[in-house]
């Protein structure tokens, strides 16, 4: 639903290194690596502007010249996009205070910028205006919250606590990375330092008799930050699962960019996607994986759930799965790597060889 009631802006934090991904992401920040055909924060650009949403400030920093020239003002989104970078970082907290001069509505939505949601944003913002709340989380239900940190609440929906990991969690609550605020509570949060929402803000708020309410939601929801997430996330988008007004074109089972070759007898399947000129050869077989732009695939040759960068070539007969090649790595032929395994940007391997879980 769209948000009604009055204008509400939006904060959409996009300024860690993503260490993780790397090394996809020593070329480019982790919202700005194609994720279904469309820089990842594309798809959370399009879930704002479809709920009515269109004043939205980037909270950068790692390479944060890389976000204005791609989406510069947002009038091509229907959006108006504003940038505020940080010099010096100032974790989750701190950034959103550092964007504060900018904002102007009464109510602003916060996001994290690796998370894929499917949250109702229009129907979290009426929760937080019908509370009458001073923040609103966006509280995801899942199945094992023991590997995150929970937030129970009370039957008014009124959040009671910030627990961190346990074994046995009271509740199956986790913070999903959105918030609304009211604006005079980011300017309560301390200007010029690291300030944690979780650890610092949240806690300190509570204890301070603020009203924080949470939105419990069961819908989609991923952490893109690790390669299986990403590649995932990725494959969600194509096959529909996961929403988003933002892909470059008809999709279902796979998504081929302008120019992409699929040869004949191979396949691609499982929500994969393949970049603008890539070429897949013959009998190759590409499953649940990202292909950025040029990428070349050998004949017969085996690529499941890994991302490949720009420029990567992989020769005839090799088998990937679950493995991230930089941009313009080049793996010979016959070759077999499995389980994590990660090649920087124009590393090469001959003929041949096999990696588990390493680095080259």
């Amino acid at each position: 639903m769209k948000v009604s009631g009055g204008a509400v802006d939006a904060v959409v934090l996009v300024g860690g290194k993503g260490t993780r991904l790397r090394p996809l992401t020593l070329s480019a920040p982790k919202p700005m690596l194609p994720t279904a055909g469309v820089p990842f924060l594309s798809h959370l650009l399009s879930r704002l502007r479809a709920a009515g949403i269109t004043h939205v400030v980037l909270g950068t920093s790692y390479r944060a010249e890389v976000f204005e020239e791609f989406f510069g003002d947002g009038a091509a989104l229907g959006l108006e996009l504003e940038y505020v970078v940080e010099e010096e970082p100032l974790d989750t907290g701190g950034a959103i205070r550092n964007v504060h001069e900018r904002l102007r509505a009464d109510d602003v939505v916060v996001c994290n910028g690796d998370i894929l949601s499917g949250a109702d944003l229009g129907a979290l913002v009426a929760a937080h205006r019908t509370a009458a709340a001073d923040v609103t989380l966006h509280l995801q239900r899942v199945a094992d919250p023991s590997r995150f940190g929970s937030v129970p609440t009370d039957g008014t929906g009124r959040v009671t606590a910030f627990l961190e990991k346990t074994p046995n969690p009271p509740t199956d609550q986790i913070n999903a990375g959105c918030y609304i605020f009211r604006r005079s509570v980011i300017e309560s949060i301390p200007a010029g330092r690291r300030v944690s929402v979780e650890r610092e803000t949240f806690p300190g708020l509570l204890a301070a008799g603020a009203h924080l309410h949470g939105f419990v939601d069961t819908s989609y929801w991923l952490d893109v930050g690790t390669p299986d997430a990403f590649v995932r996330g990725s494959a969600d988008l194509v096959r529909g699962v996961a929403p988003t007004a933002a892909l470059p074109g008809a999709c279902g089972d796979a998504l081929l960019l302008a120019g992409a070759t699929v040869a004949d007898g191979a396949t691609v399947t499982g929500g994969a996607t393949v970049g603008a000129g890539a070429v897949v050869g013959a009998g190759a077989r590409v499953d649940g994986s990202v292909l950025f732009d040029d990428v070349e695939i050998g004949e017969d040759a085996v690529v499941e759930h890994s991302v490949l960068g720009r420029g990567a070539r992989v020769g005839a007969g090799t088998v990937l799965r679950g493995v991230v090649l930089g941009d313009g790595a080049r793996i010979g032929a016959r070759c077999e790597l499995l389980a994590g395994a990660r090649v920087w940007p124009g590393a090469e391997l001959s003929d041949g060889a096999v990696r588990f879980s390493s680095d080259a």
